[in-house]
């Protein structure tokens, strides 16, 4: 039974999810055409699953390197505290 996902990743066989494949499509041409891209919207709109199907349509074909910047703050955090 699917059910409304709001932490993580989603997973379309357990979550319900909006049909981003078009939306995919023009990044992955955007992409191919080596033009920047930026994604801004609030919380909870999907971003996170956004650029991990956007991953995950782009192995084999590209290079792809994932990173947060959440570890980073973490470390900054730390280093202030010294």
């Amino acid at each position: 039974m699917k059910e409304f996902n709001i932490f993580g990743i989603c997973s379309p066989q357990d979550h319900y999810m909006v049909d981003i494949s078009k939306k995919l499509d023009e990044v992955i041409g955007l992409i191919n055409k080596r033009i920047y891209f930026t994604m801004n919207r609030p919380r909870q709109y999907g971003k996170t699953n956004t650029l991990y199907q956007l991953e995950q349509r782009l192995q084999g074909s590209h290079y792809v390197l994932s990173t947060t910047f959440q570890s980073a703050a973490m470390i900054l955090l730390l280093l202030l505290r010294l």
